[in-house]
């Protein structure tokens, strides 16, 4: 396991701007390795903004300006030789509402591994789909109906269903939007005891309202 005195991704001096409003100013943070970091906030404060500058979600939205310098390890990732691709299978994200794909269980989390040519055969393909449903404790829930539709999971094992997902890929930091806000509350216990588990294998960065989840 790295070093958690190491930071796997840093922010120096990150300001963010829609058009002419600024939404970000000066933002200076190390994100270390193999640790879970949570950023909390009133809302409209700039969580989420800057969550995603940290895998270049922000690119999407039109008129976003960024200055300053975000890296990951040594690399700047806003590098215009950076494949934006890439780096979001190194840095991937689970989102405040539970997204999978009109796919079935097992296309959702394979989808990620196939178009990343991570699979040499349907073999090594069903064993990564299994190691990450494992790893975000889903794969003895649905490990019977991997091929029933995802969207026809509960709340929270949708959200599970979409950190298999990301983990599939194999990334070295997982950020995390209020992952837990629109579940309840066994849910969310079961999401937030997932995340304890895995930072010995992932960076994390969590964005969340709620002072007991960031201090859990």
């Amino acid at each position: 396991m790295t070093s958690g005195l190491v930071p796997k991704m840093t922010a120096r001096k990150l300001n963010l701007f829609y058009g002419e409003k600024q939404a970000l100013f000066d933002v200076d943070l190390d994100i270390h390795a193999n640790s879970v970091t949570a950023l909390i906030g009133p809302s409209g404060c700039g969580k989420s903004t800057f969550l995603r500058c940290l895998n270049r979600m922000n690119d999407t939205i039109p008129n976003v300006r960024i200055q300053g310098e975000v890296k990951l390890e040594t690399a700047d990732i806003y590098d215009r030789m950076v494949d934006v691709v890439q780096l979001r299978a190194r840095v991937g994200m689970v989102f405040q509402k539970p997204n999978p794909f009109p796919k079935s269980i097992y296309d959702n989390v394979a989808y990620g591994p196939r178009i990343h040519g991570l699979a040499d055969s349907r073999e090594e393909l069903d064993q990564i789909v299994e190691r990450s449903l494992k790893r975000a404790g889903l794969y003895e829930e649905v490990k019977s109906r991997l091929q029933e539709s995802g969207t026809g999971l509960s709340g929270g094992q949708q959200q599970r269903l979409c950190i298999a997902r990301a983990i599939a890929v194999d990334p070295e930091v997982i950020l995390m939007d209020e992952p837990c806000s629109a579940l309840d509350p066994i849910a969310t216990a079961r999401i937030e005891e997932l995340i304890d588990e895995l930072r010995e294998n992932y960076t994390i960065a969590i964005v969340t309202h709620s002072m007991q989840q960031a201090a859990r």
